[in-house]
């Protein structure tokens, strides 16, 4: 059982490796676009911006920097990724020099920093492979989780700070020991019919994958579209997907009531939709 244990504490569905010597990304909060998604991406003929007041998550996710029209995404090492016929925009948004910011990685980094722009420190938790909850209000107060073998503690060993350089360490200690399977735990099901922006596509295991709901619009008649966000491995900047169902490659999907939902580089099914609580 013990084996089994640290097995699972170590485990990622995106296969990231343990590294030493975490660092935050330079300026990482400072974008050189100034082309936000929302603005990119207009909604189909037809269809309008499901309404989003301007401090939610939905607003956040909206107002996503984009690099230009073109870009090529990166990977973690300034490579470019292998599959470049996936995406339509890049978002501007450095993620580190470490090959840990991955597909469930970016889900959990994009919700924890807004809840951490708009100071909702209590809010931002998440739990590891094995299931031990990090708690960042308790990180920035100076806790820190020793892992030693199989038995993860929290140790107070650091001064406290609010600083967005500890935030992005706490980020990537999650990254190293959570995943896919961890967060499709910790998510909560939600029909896909009752899609919000902010929902998460996800698959636990190995391989599993996640991709995000970053903007929505509806039609006179109920029907709804949106827009879909991915990180990959190895770990690389997100990207707004296309949809490969539509022949001349414009991003917006149609909800259906059930069966599968292909995208670039992952089959899910509606059943696979969640959604994280606001405790």
């Amino acid at each position: 059982m013990k084996t089994l244990l640290l097995f699972f504490l170590f485990f990622r569905s995106c296969f990231q490796p343990v590294l030493p010597n975490a660092q935050a990304p330079a300026d990482l909060q400072v974008s050189s676009s100034d082309s936000l998604l929302f603005q990119r991406f207009t909604p189909p003929p037809g269809f309008k911006r499901i309404p989003a007041t301007p401090t939610s998550f939905a607003s956040h996710l909206r107002h996503l920097p984009l690099k230009p029209p073109g870009s090529p995404v990166l990977l973690y090492d300034s490579r470019q990724k292998r599959n470049q016929t996936a995406h339509v925009a890049v978002v501007d948004l450095p993620i580190g020099k470490r090959d840990l910011h991955q597909c469930a990685d970016a889900v959990i980094r994009l919700r924890a920093e807004y809840l951490w722009k708009t100071k909702q420190y209590k809010k931002i938790h998440f739990n590891l492979t094995n299931g031990f909850r990090v708690d960042y209000d308790r990180w920035r107060k100076g806790g820190r989780v020793k892992v030693t073998g199989n038995k993860t503690e929290w140790v107070q060993t650091a001064a406290a700070s609010d600083s967005y350089a500890v935030f992005w360490q706490y980020l990537e200690f999650v990254f190293t020991y959570a995943g896919t399977l961890s967060l499709s735990r910790e998510l909560t099901p939600v029909a896909f019919s009752d899609m919000e922006i902010g929902d998460v596509l996800i698959q636990g295991g190995s391989p599993g994958h996640a991709v995000i709901v970053v903007d929505m619009a509806v039609n006179d008649a109920g029907e709804k579209m949106f827009l879909l966000a991915q990180s990959y491995m190895p770990a690389q900047e997100i990207q707004i997907l296309k949809n490969p169902a539509n022949a001349d490659g414009t991003p917006w999907y149609r909800t259906v009531s059930e069966g599968e939902l292909d995208t670039p580089e992952w089959t899910f099914m509606t059943t696979d939709l969640k959604r994280f609580t606001t405790d």
